[in-house]
């Protein structure tokens, strides 16, 4: 299975860091944060990785490089401007390919089991969802068994992990367009599956998730 890690956004949230450092190369516990990621993915036996960049992306491609350090084979998907999830992806689709892919978004960090999903059955998307954080307490999708669900109770948070079978993106026309009006349309039809994970999962989005999650690798390199 190949993977694309979501690295092209602008990271208002987390400006001034984000002027002149692009938000996947912040670090924590002496690491870029995208690096966090990749190296879970490798970890997981998923080595070939692109990564989508826009805002100062020449930098990431210069940290990463061909991804050998990392044990990963790096491919980048250059979009100038931002062009949204689904956008983004829809650009990479010559670098994926033609099977199920994982997309991860760049600003989480978690030790979630990447291994497992490379077997799972994709109808047309497979979510990970996660525990409503305190920043987003009213969540996103609900769960049936395995159903993700457009609304329902309780909702759960999307965890920013999916597998998207290319046929998702079929219709679609290159520019910028957000992802969740097509997970939406594809739930209607009952071809959305799911599960909620109750691991260690942030979403990096300002300074003080930053710090917080720069003080949990510490502590965990000191224990």
């Amino acid at each position: 299975m190949k993977a694309m890690i979501l690295a092209a956004g602008r990271g208002e949230r987390m400006r001034p860091l984000t002027d002149h450092t692009p938000k996947p190369l912040l670090p924590a516990g002496g690491r870029p944060l995208i690096e966090h990621l990749v190296m879970a993915l490798v970890q997981g036996g998923i080595t070939d990785i692109v990564v989508n960049t826009a805002h100062l992306g020449e930098q990431v491609e210069a940290v990463l490089g061909d991804g050998s350090h990392l044990g990963a084979r790096m491919h980048f998907s250059l979009e100038g401007e931002a062009l949204e999830t689904g956008g983004g992806i829809q650009r990479a689709l010559p670098l994926l390919g033609d099977k199920p892919f994982l997309v991860v978004n760049g600003d989480i960090a978690t030790d979630f089991p990447f291994a497992t999903l490379t077997t799972l059955p994709i109808q047309m998307a497979h979510l990970v969802l996660v525990p409503n954080p305190q920043h987003h307490p009213r969540g996103d999708f609900g769960l049936d068994g395995a159903a993700v669900l457009d609304g329902g109770e309780p909702l759960h948070t999307f965890g920013g992990i999916g597998v998207y079978h290319p046929a998702l993106f079929r219709d679609c026309s290159p520019g910028r367009f957000p992802l969740a009006p097509l997970l939406r349309a594809a739930m209607a039809k009952k071809s959305v599956t799911g599960q909620l994970y109750e691991g260690f999962w942030m979403d990096i989005g300002t300074v003080e998730r930053l710090q917080a999650f720069d003080a949990y690798l510490n502590a965990r390199e000191s224990s």
